[in-house]
């Protein structure tokens, strides 16, 4: 696990999981190993997933967790832009399968997911981080999807996931954002929609790429800013802030280039629809209720309930891991690993062995946790 900077103490952590991301991610990362439950359905993504939400949960100690879905029957985006993501790849049978089955795989061990009707999980990325900060939690959002970088503020992490898996992908605070990017974290949504995002076939504003982007958002402000300038002023403060930083740097004066391409027809309606795609609702219920013992989302979880479901996906020591992390008081409950952030001993890099060795041979039989029937397939 990243190393994040400490938070501060008095302040409860809730972790937000993308969960259609993790999904995608270990489908096309784990379709090698075969995996598959008892019922013989593939499982590695599901698998995949469940052994980097275990992961995680072990290493940030939260205090609540709620998994975000997408409402695979509607879309309110598509509705409103029917080339949304159009050009992506069909999903492949098993991976469709395991999509459709991992909000009962949760749901059947206790934790809290929220499918949001017409919606995506991305809202509940926004809606998460936006409980948190209301009810003075500190959050983490756990994704591979750069939008929720958006999201990112003093007390919102994004542990953004990448070929490293949980313990290799970076913990993104607004420090390091701006880092990476060049735009500060409240900028983040206005720098997306310039640029635009292929993956959601979103065109950005012709002209402007990220380099120009942030440099415009660093040094003429916000657009609402910027649009204000060009409406009113010509576009006169805006190339006199970018020409004034290029003299500064010795760069190249692109002031009355950007204000050109940012006039021209169509720019704005162009930067004012991607914003509209791109903003996650913030308002969601999350149906969080962490002054109610025992309620979706907060650990422990029931022994029994770990044991049966997570033995479903037939790998033993992830179902002992899950034992351990899921079924006991969260480390935060006596400090834990919260300012740490650290994957303890052995769990660091434990997936791509077990995995491996599932891929060589199938678990023995007497590997089976006792009690655990065939048909346990009715959880999920």
């Amino acid at each position: 696990m990243p190393t994040s900077e400490p938070y501060d103490r008095p302040r409860k952590l809730l972790l937000v999981v993308d969960a259609p991301s993790l999904l995608h991610r270990n489908h096309h990362a784990r379709a090698y190993t075969r995996i598959t439950d008892r019922s013989g359905r593939p499982a590695w993504a599901l698998h995949g997933m469940l052994r980097q939400i275990i992961e995680s949960i072990d290493g940030f100690a939260p205090d609540a967790v709620i998994f975000g879905l997408d409402d695979r029957t509607a879309s309110v985006r598509r509705d409103f832009y029917p080339d949304y993501k159009a050009g992506r790849a069909e999903k492949h049978p098993e991976l469709v399968d395991q999509l459709e089955r991992a909000g009962g795989l949760l749901d059947a061990l206790g934790l809290a997911t929220l499918t949001p009707p017409g919606l995506e999980a991305d809202d509940v990325n926004a809606s998460g981080a936006t409980w948190a900060e209301r009810n003075g939690w500190n959050c983490v959002i756990i994704t591979s999807d750069r939008d929720a970088f958006a999201h990112i503020s003093e007390h919102t992490q994004v542990l953004r996931l990448i070929d490293g898996g949980i313990n290799g992908s970076p913990l993104l605070n607004p420090t390091k954002l701006r880092l990476m990017y060049g735009v500060s974290a409240d900028r983040y949504l206005e720098y997306a929609a310039l640029r635009g995002d292929a993956s959601d076939n979103l065109p950005g504003v012709s002209g402007i790429g990220e380099k120009s982007a942030a440099v415009l958002l660093e040094q003429a402000g916000s657009m609402d800013t910027v649009w204000a300038d060009i409406d009113h002023n010509d576009g006169r403060a805006v190339v006199a802030a970018l020409d004034s930083w290029a003299e500064e740097t010795g760069g190249r004066r692109t002031g009355a280039t950007i204000v050109r391409r940012l006039s021209a027809p169509g720019a704005r309606e162009r930067y004012d629809f991607n914003v509209r795609i791109m903003s996650g609702r913030d308002d969601l219920d999350l149906g969080l209720t962490p002054d109610v013992p025992g309620s979706p989302g907060l650990l422990p979880l029931d022994l029994d309930r770990v044991t049966r479901v997570v033995g479903f996906l037939n790998v033993q020591a992830t179902t002992d891991l899950a034992i351990r992390v899921l079924s006991t008081n969260p480390a935060s409950a006596s400090g834990g690993l919260r300012s740490g952030g650290q994957v303890q001993g052995d769990q660091a890099g434990g997936l791509s062995r077990v995995e491996a060795e599932h891929d060589q041979h199938s678990l023995r039989e007497q590997d089976r946790e006792p009690g655990v029937e065939d048909g346990a397939d009715h959880l999920w």
